[in-house]
């Protein structure tokens, strides 16, 4: 049997039984326990998405899948019926990530890092901007999603872990002290970067970025969050923009190496490397706003140096990375020198017993 692999007549012919027997005798008789995370809506009705999609397989395979070879959650169940085309709801509001942890941490630095309640114009407002951001998909959305009331509450996760706060904190997350910490050790810059994702939201301009791979890799750090990272990376990836800082190079007569190591890959692959190399965006993204990219924001850079740079904020610059890199070859050359030097004769004698 092929876990997942049902069709929307499956789905409908689960949802019919489910309707004919009604909830309780369904569930009782497949072995279903109530759904607890997630909900399939349909026609105006709730189902209980793992059961439904659990009993679908037997119309699609001869067999409805057991509880236990399943899960409810994003994972399969509702990945499946998701895919599908159906509805999909999370009876619970999904974790606040850095994004939106920046703005409410943004929020409440403006308000003396003092709580704010939910009745208040500024807590509404982020309310209805944290509805519009593309980070959490619509099955994680149920009807109390970043609502005024969700907003106030984090204000208060976050300012009772302030250094001033004397009170018993609440039950926040490490996230809302990180965050907390980034802006008091940064605050301007931390409120550039509020300022850019809240821009960016205002006029739409993530809603056309595609979530990539990279937000989940460990190896790409960027504390200003997923959003602005996706427009970093939407403009290294540019390929007109990419030709061009390219053709200007070659304009200019510099070979197309790398500006940190030095790397050329037409010299070490020959043809295949002919007219290759990566660009990075050199404008931190606290400081890149909706404005056009120039040519000079781009640098030309290998994979290897690519990677090293976002690895770990913050970022260092091409020169910052190739100094580093200097700096690590002439510390090599010490101690290799130190290595080969001949001994003294001093040094060759031994001490009396």
């Amino acid at each position: 049997m092929r876990k997942g692999a049902i069709s929307r007549d499956g789905v409908f012919q689960a949802l019919t039984e489910y309707d004919d027997l009604g909830q309780d005798e369904f569930l009782s008789k497949y072995g279903y326990k109530p759904a607890t995370g997630y909900f399939l809506l349909h026609e105006e009705r709730t189902y209980d998405s793992k059961a439904i999609a659990g009993v679908a397989h037997k119309f699609d395979q001869g067999r409805a899948l057991r509880p236990d070879e399943l899960i409810g959650g994003r994972s399969h169940a509702a990945r499946w019926l998701a895919r599908l085309g159906f509805t999909i709801r999370s009876s619970r509001s999904p974790d606040w990530t850095r994004d939106e942890i920046i703005l409410a941490c943004d929020l409440a630095m403006a308000n003396g890092w003092k709580r704010l309640e939910f009745d208040d114009p500024r807590v509404v407002e982020l309310s209805a901007l944290l509805q519009t951001m593309p980070i959490h998909p619509e099955e994680l959305r149920n009807e109390l999603f970043r609502n005024p009331n969700g907003v106030a509450r984090k204000t208060v996760d976050i300012t009772c872990r302030h250094p001033s706060y004397t009170g018993k904190p609440t039950n926040g997350n490490a996230l809302d002290v990180e965050v907390m910490n980034d802006f008091l050790a940064r605050p301007a810059e931390m409120a550039k970067v509020a300022r850019h994702i809240r821009q960016g939201l205002v006029a739409g301009e993530f809603q056309e970025l595609a979530p990539e791979a990279e937000e989940e890799d460990d190896d790409y750090s960027a504390p200003e969050g997923k959003l602005l990272l996706r427009r970093h990376r939407s403009r290294e990836r540019n390929k007109a923009l990419r030709k061009r800082k390219i053709d200007a190079a070659l304009r200019q007569g510099r070979p197309l190496a790398c500006e940190a190591c030095g790397f050329d890959f037409e010299q070490i692959y020959g043809d295949r490397g002919s007219g290759y190399i990566e660009c990075h965006h050199v404008v931190p993204l606290h400081e890149a706003g909706e404005g056009r990219t120039k040519l000079s924001d781009l640098a030309l850079i290998c994979a290897n140096c690519h990677r090293m740079i976002h690895r770990r904020a913050p970022w260092p610059t091409p020169g910052e990375l190739r100094a580093s890199i200097e700096q690590k070859h002439a510390d090599d050359r010490r101690a290799a020198g130190a290595l080969t030097r001949p001994r003294r004769a001093a040094d060759e004698q031994m001490p009396n017993p």
